[in-house]
């Protein structure tokens, strides 16, 4: 595979990042992952929105360039036809110590992957490990540091889940590990609200413009539901049990997919 390394083509072994580099010294910096279908990058304009949000809640200054010919130049180069990209962006290297350096030199780095089968329906459980602080910037932001996401997986894996509902401080659910919460109840299709500590989430968003609303959701709301299903970037996945209540209905999730071009 080949990656673009500050505007370098490079394969991926020859591709070294600084020593001091700050994303990986700190975790500073942000990425996006983007789904490509049929040889076409997915919904560029909202990753790069939400991109250029985090950039400036960090305040780390986005490198002049054209970011989608540069996405189209690893994509083209690894021959991608379905698979995905991911493009980090660091405040890049710095002295030693939290401070930011005054006048940053950012890193910015695009790999590729191939494509991967459809997941099975999901099997969650109510991470207790961690919760979500819906009061810090970062919930809005698709940081570098997902040690609490680490945390939450990790116990999805050793109770035989493959995922992990993150509540937030007040007890109410955010997201997943990895992904946004769709809950059909009584006929209406609800997630949590970004001040719930939810990740304003690409397919989130695709999903509010198909009649998605927003609601706070609580266990006993989840439990009680007809159907749940996860959006990512890279899929729509049914939810086959949450702790030991298992749901049938996969039925809205599949209709939504179709209809958004993901089945």
């Amino acid at each position: 595979m080949k990656c673009l390394l500050n505007g370098h083509l490079l394969d991926m072994q020859d591709a070294h990042i600084a020593p001091a580099d700050r994303g990986f010294l700190l975790g500073d910096g942000l990425f996006e992952t983007l789904r490509v279908r049929n040889g076409r990058i997915q919904r560029f304009p909202a990753h790069h929105a939400r991109l250029m949000r985090g950039a400036q809640i960090l305040g780390i200054p986005i490198p002049a360039g054209d970011v989608l010919a540069d996405l189209e130049r690893v994509r083209a180069a690894n021959t991608l036809e379905d698979g995905s990209l991911r493009l980090t962006l660091t405040r890049g290297p710095g002295p030693r110590g939290v401070l930011p350096p005054a006048e940053p030199q950012p890193t910015v780095m695009i790999t590729a992957a191939s494509g991967a089968a459809a997941p099975p329906p999901a099997r969650l459980i109510i991470a207790t490990v961690t919760r979500r602080n819906e009061f810090s910037p970062l919930s809005q932001v698709k940081s570098l540091n997902y040690l609490d996401n680490i945390l939450a997986r990790q116990e999805a894996t050793q109770k035989g889940a493959d995922d992990a509902l993150l509540l937030n401080t007040q007890g109410r659910i955010a997201e997943t590990t990895i992904a946004n919460i769709f809950a059909v109840i009584e006929g209406r299709l609800l997630t949590p609200p970004l001040n719930d500590g939810a990740l304003p989430g690409v397919m989130r968003a695709a999903m509010m413009g198909q009649g998605a609303q927003e609601a706070s959701l609580h266990l006993s709301d989840l439990e009680q539901a007809d159907e749940l299903f996860l959006t990512s970037s890279l899929s729509i996945r049914p939810v086959q049990a949450l702790g030991a209540r298992t749901y049938g209905s996969f039925e809205v999730a599949h209709r939504l997919a179709k209809r958004l071009g993901e089945a």
